[in-house]
C-alpha cells in the first residue's frame, strides 16, 4: 500500500484545464484507455504547479489572522489533484509497466518527490501552522480535529520543519535521491525476474507436477511461441504461480536446483544488481536520522507507531525466537531424518531447493494431505463470490459486479460495495493474475478518498487489490490454492478498511494508520479460511460442486500447524534483518560484505541448509523499493499477527457471523482510520489491551 500524504481540491481557474487531460480528470470513474504515459509529463507538471500555488497561499497569509480552515484544513486540501494524478501514474508502473511509462513515470518521480519533502521542509508553511497551533482556537479543537492537528505538527517535526535551513535544505535533497534510487531497486527486481525462463521439452522430467502446472507451462511456451501443440514443450518463470508448484511438487532434482538458484539471485546479479543500492540506500536513511536528531532510521520511524522504538521491536522479535526456538530445532531435524529414511542417506542438513519439496512429502505422510487435493475447491469464481457473501453475513454488506466501467486490462473486474440500506460506499478493482508488465506479490491501494464531506453528505471511495495468483488454463476455472485464498482475504480486509473509512479528514481516514496496526484488519479476515462454516459458503468443487469432504476439511486442520515454528522464525528473519539494517546501519555499510554479515547475524532464525541460501536482501522490495514503505517496519506482520489472532477469539466466543460483533468491528475500529490512537481504538474493541497467547496458542507453540 501506499501512503498519500495529502488529498487535495484546486482552484476553480484550474480546473477547466484539468478536464482536457485525463490523469488530471477528477470523474470517479477512470477512462483508464485514455491514460497514455505521453500525457503525463504535462499532467503531472500542472498538478505541481497547481499544488504549489495552494501551498505558497497557505504559507503567505497573515500569521497574525490565521484560521484552522485556512492552515490546517487548507493543507489538507492543498494537493489533491496531484495525489490523484500521481496514484493512477504510479498505479499503472505496477500493473501495466512498459518503456514509455517507466520514462515518464522516472522523468517526473524528482519532481513530485521534491515537492511532496519540500512540503515538510517549507519554513514559511511551518510558521503559519505554528502561529494556529499557539492559538486559543487550537486549543478548542477536539476529536478527529485535534488529532489532525497533533499528527500534522508531528509529522512536520518528524520530517524536519524545526532543522536550521542547510540541514533542512540536505533532506530535501536528501529525499528525491532515496526516491530515484528504490524506484531503480524496484526496477532491477521486477526486471530480473522477467529476464529469466527455464523451457522443459522432455515430459518426462515433469513428473510430479500438478496436472494445473504443468497445463500453464504448456500454455505459457506456447504463447510465447517457444512450443505448439505438435511439438510441446514446458515455460517455467520466476513468478510464483509457476515457480511455486514446481518447487513443491517436481520430482527433478536438477530442475529444482536451476529454479531455486535463479530465484535467489533475483537483484544480484548484473546488469539488475540491487548490491550497491542498498548500501546507498542505508547511507542515506541513515543520514536522514542523523540530520533529524535520531541515532538511527528505525528510531524515526516507529516513535508514532505501537512499538515506539526498534529497541521495543526487536525485543518482540527476540521473545517470538525465544518463543519457537525448540520447536523450529524439532521441525529442523524432523525435516533431517525424514529424508534420510527415505533416501537411504546419512542425516545432514537439506539442500536448499530440497526443503519445500520434502517438506511437502513429510506433511503428506504425517497428515494424509496434499494441499493440492483442496485447489479443485477453490475456484477463483466461487473464492470472490464467498468472500462478498461472507461480509455481507458478518458486516451487512452488499458487493456487485459494476456492469459498465473501463479498466487497465480485460482479466480486472470491477464492483461497487453498499451497505443494506443501498448506500454506495466504495467500488473497487480486483487484478489477480501475472503479467510480465506487472509486479510481483500482493497487494491493496486506493485512488480516491470519500467518506464524510463537509456538506453533510458521504462520497465514495475507490480501491483497488491485486496479487499474482494462479492463472485459468485456457477454458478453464482458474483453481486456487489455500493459501491463495488467504491472500485473497488478506487484501479484502485491507480493503474494508479504506472503503469503510468514516473520518472527515482524509489524511486521516482508511488504511492511513500507524504500519504496525494496518495489518489487522488484513490479517484478522484471514481466520474466517479456516472455519468450516465460512468455507462451506464457498468452497465447492469446479465440477461436481461438492463441499470439502470432512476427511479432506480434517485433514487441513490437523496440518494447519505444519512446521508453524518454522514459518515462524522465517518472519521473524526477515523482520530481524530490517530492523538491523536500520539500526545498526554502519556495520552493515562498512562490512566486505554485507550479505555475508547479515546471514550470520540472523542464522538463529533460518533454516541450516548446504549450501547455505543467501538472504531475500536484494530482492526485499517491502524494505527497499519505497523511500519509506515497510523499512524498519517490516515487524508488523508478526506484531499484529497478535494483534489478529487476538481479537478473532471475540468472534469465536461469540460466533464467526454474529452481526452484532461485525457491527461493532466496523464502528469501533474498521472504519475510524486514524482518527485515535491504535491502541485505544483496540482497547475499545476488545475491552483490554492485546494478548499475545492467543497468537501462540493459534499456531500450536502454547496451549
Amino acid at each position: 500500500m501506499s501512503r498519500l500524504q495529502f488529498d487535495i481540491e484546486g482552484d476553480p481557474q484550474v480546473a477547466c484545464s484539468v478536464q482536457n487531460n485525463p490523469f488530471l480528470n477528477p470523474e470517479f470513474e477512470i477512462k483508464w484507455s485514455a491514460l497514455t504515459p505521453d500525457q503525463i509529463e504535462t499532467a503531472i507538471d500542472e498538478a505541481l504547479a497547481l499544488a504549489k500555488a495552494n501551498v505558497d497561499s497557505i504559507a503567505s497569509q497573515d500569521s497574525a489572522r490565521v484560521t484552522y480552515e485556512s492552515t490546517f484544513l487548507a493543507l489538507e486540501d492543498a494537493s489533491e489533484t496531484l495525489d490523484h494524478a500521481w496514484g493512477k501514474v504510479a498505479h499503472l508502473q505496477s500493473v501495466a509497466d512498459s518503456p514509455e511509462l517507466r520514462d515518464a513515470h522516472n522523468k517526473m518521480l524528482p519532481k513530485v518527490t521534491a515537492f511532496s519533502s519540500g512540503i515538510h521542509l517549507n519554513l514559511e508553511l511551518w510558521k503559519r501552522l505554528e502561529a494556529f497551533a499557539n492559538t486559543a482556537a487550537a486549543n478548542e479543537l477536539t476529536g478527529v480535529h485535534r488529532r489532525f492537528l497533533e499528527e500534522t505538527l508531528a509529522d512536520f517535526r518528524q520530517a524536519g520543519a524545526d532543522l536550521p535551513d542547510e540541514k533542512r535544505n540536505r533532506l530535501e535533497a536528501l529525499q528525491g535521491e532515496l526516491a530515484q534510487l528504490t524506484q531503480k531497486y524496484s526496477e532491477n527486481v521486477l526486471d530480473a525476474t522477467n529476464a529469466w525462463e527455464l523451457i522443459v521439452t522432455d515430459e518426462s522430467r515433469l513428473a510430479g507436477l500438478p496436472a494445473h502446472g504443468k497445463a500453464a507451462a504448456l500454455s505459457s511456451a506456447i504463447e510465447k511461441e517457444k512450443a505448439t501443440d505438435a511439438k510441446p514443450a514446458w515455460r517455467f518463470t520466476l513468478q510464483q504461480p509457476s515457480m511455486g508448484p514446481l518447487t513443491v511438487y517436481l520430482e527433478d532434482d536438477a530442475l529444482r536446483q536451476e529454479m531455486w538458484e535463479a530465484a535467489s539471485t533475483i537483484g544480484g546479479k548484473d546488469p539488475h544488481d540491487n548490491t550497491d543500492l542498498i548500501r546507498k540506500i542505508l547511507v542515506l536513511r541513515a543520514e536522514k536520522a542523523e540530520l533529524l536528531g535520531k541515532p538511527n532510521f528505525a528510531e524515526i520511524q516507529l516513535e508514532r507507531r505501537m512499538a515506539k522504538s526498534g529497541t521495543k521491536a526487536l525485543a518482540f522479535l527476540a521473545e517470538m525466537e525465544a518463543r519457537a526456538a525448540s520447536a523450529f530445532a524439532a521441525d529442523t531435524r524432523e525435516l533431517q531424518e525424514f529424508k534420510a529414511a527415505k533416501t537411504g542417506e546419512p542425516v545432514a542438513p537439506l539442500a536448499p531447493w530440497q526443503i519445500a519439496f520434502w517438506s511437502e512429502k513429510l506433511r503428506q505422510s504425517k497428515y494424509a494431505f496434499d494441499e493440492e487435493e483442496l485447489r479443485p475447491y477453490f475456484p477463483m469464481d466461487r473464492v470472490i463470490d464467498g468472500l462478498f457473501d461472507l461480509v455481507n453475513h458478518i458486516f451487512g454488506l452488499v458487493v456487485t459486479p459494476r456492469a459498465s466501467g473501463e479498466t487497465w486490462h480485460h482479466s480486472v473486474k470491477f464492483y461497487d460495495l453498499k451497505n443494506t440500506a443501498g448506500v454506495h460506499l466504495g467500488s473497487f478493482y480486483c487484478d489477480w493474475y501475472p503479467r510480465e508488465s506487472k509486479r510481483g506479490g500482493a497487494w491493496m491501494n486506493y485512488l480516491i478518498t470519500g467518506g464524510p464531506q463537509a456538506d453533510g453528505t458521504r462520497a465514495p471511495h475507490l480501491g483497488l487489490m491485486c496479487g499474482n495468483m494462479t492463472p485459468p488454463a485456457e477454458g478453464k476455472s482458474a483453481l486456487l490454492t489455500h493459501r491463495e485464498v488467504e491472500t485473497v482475504f488478506h487484501e479484502f480486509g485491507h480493503l474494508l478498511h479504506h472503503l469503510l473509512g468514516e473520518v472527515e479528514i482524509k489524511s486521516l481516514n482508511g488504511v492511513n494508520v500507524a504500519w504496525d496496526f494496518v495489518e489487522l484488519p488484513s490479517q484478522i479476515m484471514e481466520n474466517w479460511c479456516w472455519e468450516r462454516e465460512s468455507l462451506d459458503l464457498f468452497a465447492r468443487h469446479h465440477e461436481t460442486g461438492d463441499p470439502i469432504p470432512a476427511e479432506l476439511f480434517d485433514k487441513l486442520v490437523a496440518a494447519k500447524n505444519f512446521q508453524s515454528a518454522s514459518a515462524t522464525m522465517r518472519q521473524v528473519a526477515f523482520a530481524k534483518m530490517d530492523l538491523l539494517l536500520h539500526t545498526e546501519t554502519q556495520k552493515y555499510i562498512a562490512a566486505d560484505d554485507i550479505e555475508t554479515t547479515m546471514r550470520a547475524d540472523i542464522a538463529a532464525c533460518l533454516t541450516a541448509t548446504n549450501p547455505p541460501a543467501p538472504t531475500i536482501m536484494r530482492r526485499f522490495n517491502h524494505i527497499f523499493s519505497d523511500p519509506v514503505g515497510y523499512a524498519a517496519g517490516y515487524y508488523s506482520y508478526k506484531w499484529a499477527e497478535v494483534l489478529d489472532a487476538d481479537a478473532f477469539t471475540r468472534f469465536k466466543k461469540e460466533g464467526i457471523f454474529n452481526a452484532e460483533t461485525g457491527a461493532e468491528y466496523v464502528s469501533k475500529l474498521l472504519s475510524r482510520g486514524n482518527s485515535a490512537d491504535p491502541m485505544e481504538l483496540y482497547r475499545d474493541f476488545m475491552g483490554r489491551e492485546p494478548d499475545p497467547q492467543a497468537l501462540l496458542i493459534r499456531s500450536g507453540l502454547a496451549s
